[in-house]
């Protein structure tokens, strides 16, 4: 009788086996073909650079962009709220660097729906989708400045907790749950 069990029990473990593997398999050729897809769509339409857009912004009048900046200031005015951001290159992972020296200018960013200023304080880091919309000459120090400016369609504010890496703490000794599951300890993680 006990040999029976021990048969029905390994048989089905075996196809639970089965199951999970060609599930996992299934799922892993479906992301892969959608990524393959997105990846030959974003080949296809290639990125304005903010060098590109600097150099002519009016060229590229309607034209969609995505910019990462940390904001140097946020004003409201009758036409909506102006962002003045400090431009900044994104990391490979869509995020704007910390490293300021890597600016290659400013540029301004218009929110026509109601933004309130004190939600976007300056410092923070973002990242802005939206269409060009010429250039804004404005003063700056002593000077005049052109910004390019974006009529803002998507604004993805970075957290400080989302610039750090993540970080697993370990158990530190035993505790209620010691033994072979130990592990799973939820205030482990």
């Amino acid at each position: 009788m006990m040999s029976f069990i021990a048969v029905c029990y390994n048989r089905a473990m075996l196809n639970l086996r089965y199951v999970l593997l060609s599930s996992m398999l299934l799922i892993e050729l479906g992301c892969a073909s959608k990524g393959k897809q997105a990846d030959q769509q974003s080949a296809d339409t290639p990125q304005i650079t903010y060098t590109q857009v600097k150099a002519a912004p009016r060229t590229f009048n309607g034209q969609s962009v995505t910019f990462g900046g940390k904001v140097l200031s946020a004003r409201r005015l009758k036409e909506g709220t102006r962002i003045e951001i400090l431009q900044l290159p994104l990391t490979p992972s869509s995020q704007p660097t910390m490293d300021l020296t890597k600016s290659e200018g400013r540029f301004l960013a218009l929110q026509r729906e109601f933004l309130d200023p004190a939600t976007i304080p300056p410092g923070t880091f973002l990242i802005v989708t939206g269409e060009i919309e010429g250039s804004l000459t404005l003063p700056f120090d002593e000077t005049e400045y052109s910004y390019p400016l974006v009529r803002i369609n998507d604004l993805r504010v970075w957290t400080d907790s989302e610039q750090e890496s993540p970080r697993v703490r370990p158990c530190m000794g035993p505790g209620p749950y010691w033994g072979p599951y130990w592990r799973a300890w939820p205030y482990c993680w």
